[in-house]
């Protein structure tokens, strides 16, 4: 055993990322949000047809893409003609509301793709936060990400972020999946359970708008539908880095509750 750990672990040195606090970029091949080239398109809406869950749309002269829906599956850079889309590797695209994932697409800047979060929500990311995280009928991708969160790369324990197993130790509910009739009541009850003041985050296009499964006799769409939330987190899943930002954006939001 401690040959193994010599010869494996103790070679590779320190292997936790950087991110936050330095840029993290994404490996080649990544699957960020899409981003649309006005100049090239010529409107022949093949990228909405061609989209699996309808997440882009024509909306007063210019297409609209909803993060909340979008799975991030590149059908559209691949049904347009013109190859006026593309898959970005942007995965700090957070939330604090619903409107906000809603992007006219060829408004995407540079700005948006580099932008900062400021020293006082990171300052206010190094205190403590309890984090229950409950599953109300994914698929169960979003949860291999949580688990990420804890390896050794991603390591958010160093930031004072801890998953707990009791909802009356939580500061910040994480919520997956749409949310499925069988587990809409048992969802309500863990909120009330969660002592105040407290958050509730939507992981994934599942959470934040019902995906794939949208609303039906088995769905009540996203969790939204059911509890007030306090940040999206758009993707499918979302990356491992893509739910720090998320705790960054929630942390400036809880402080806000707290004064």
């Amino acid at each position: 055993m401690l040959e193994t750990i010599r010869k494996g672990v103790m070679r590779k040195g320190v292997v936790t990322s950087s991110y936050p606090e330095e840029e993290y970029r994404p490996h080649e091949g990544h699957m960020g949000m899409p981003v649309l080239d006005a100049s090239r398109c010529r409107s022949h809406g093949h990228c909405a047809a061609a989209c699996p869950v309808q997440a882009i749309r024509p909306r007063e002269g210019r297409l609209e893409l909803d993060l909340g829906t979008c799975i991030f599956c590149g059908e559209c850079v691949r049904a347009c003609p013109e190859g006026a889309w593309r898959m970005s590797m942007e995965f700090e695209l957070s939330s604090p509301s619903r409107e906000g994932l809603l992007r006219p697409a060829q408004a995407q800047s540079v700005e948006a793709l580099g932008r900062k979060l400021d020293a006082r929500v990171r300052k206010a990311f190094g205190r403590s936060l309890a984090v229950r995280e409950v599953d109300a009928g994914s698929c169960n991708a979003c949860e291999v990400e949580v688990n990420a969160l804890t390896n050794a790369v991603h390591d958010i324990e160093r930031f004072g972020l801890h998953i707990v197993a009791s909802p009356r130790h939580a500061d910040v509910l994480l919520v997956t999946g749409p949310v499925t009739r069988n587990m809409e009541h048992a969802l309500m009850q863990t909120y009330k359970a969660t002592p105040d003041p407290k958050m509730v985050m939507a992981m994934g296009a599942c959470a934040c708008s019902g995906g794939m499964f949208k609303e039906g006799y088995a769905s009540a769409g996203g969790v939204d539908k059911v509890l007030p939330v306090d940040v999206y987190i758009p993707g499918c899943p979302p990356r491992p880095e893509a739910i720090i930002h998320a705790f960054l954006v929630a942390v400036g939001k809880l402080e806000g509750k707290r004064r």
